[in-house]
């Protein structure tokens, strides 16, 4: 069972077959749990959140496109838009981004596996930080602080057009920058 790929043990998962999805809960419930605590930063709620994701990820199985990306990627995606509104449901979007976290959502018993996650956050700020101020500073507040446009637009005193323009603007220099380098999960 451990040999098969991401996507095959999903398959399984959604199907219903208890062993493929044990092997799928095992082999991704550290990085699910490890990007909702960077998130929530509380552990008790970043087990309700991995807890939620994994049954969200069962629920939708239909919708996942293995041609947009891995089934690993599409479940952290998950994981994140859940995160998120729990925070938002208790007030704290101020809080999301602080200390680092205990855990982080790569496996610690394969030292390549933390010095990849390492490495690719490197280029991605190496990227981020070529993008103009504005671009940046957009991508970083819908992405990692969970502000929406119109958040950012009201904060910023800019058109809402804008923000997402340069929200779009900045995703595809990055995607564009980052394409071939970086070993998305």
């Amino acid at each position: 069972m451990w040999d098969l790929s991401d996507e095959a043990l999903f398959a399984g998962y959604a199907a219903g077959d208890d062993q493929a999805a044990a092997a799928f809960v095992r082999r991704l419930e550290r990085k699910v749990y490890g990007l909702a605590l960077a998130i929530v930063r509380d552990p008790a709620d970043a087990h309700d959140v991995a807890q939620e994701a994994f049954v969200r990820a069962w629920r939708f199985a239909a919708s996942f496109d293995e041609r947009r990306g891995s089934v690993a990627a599409w479940l952290l995606g998950i994981t994140r838009n859940v995160a998120l509104d729990s925070v938002r449901g208790r007030g704290r979007r101020g809080d999301i981004v602080g200390d680092v976290p205990g855990e982080w959502p790569a496996d610690v018993d394969d030292p390549s596996e933390v010095v990849g996650v390492r490495d690719d956050a490197a280029q991605v700020m190496a990227v981020m930080a070529g993008l103009p101020p504005e671009q940046r500073d957009a991508l970083v507040a819908v992405t990692l602080l969970g502000l929406s446009t119109r958040e950012v637009s009201e904060r910023s005193a800019v058109p809402h057009g804008t923000v997402k323009t340069r929200v779009r603007l900045g995703l595809r220099k990055l995607r564009s920058e980052m394409e071939g380098q970086v070993r998305w999960p």
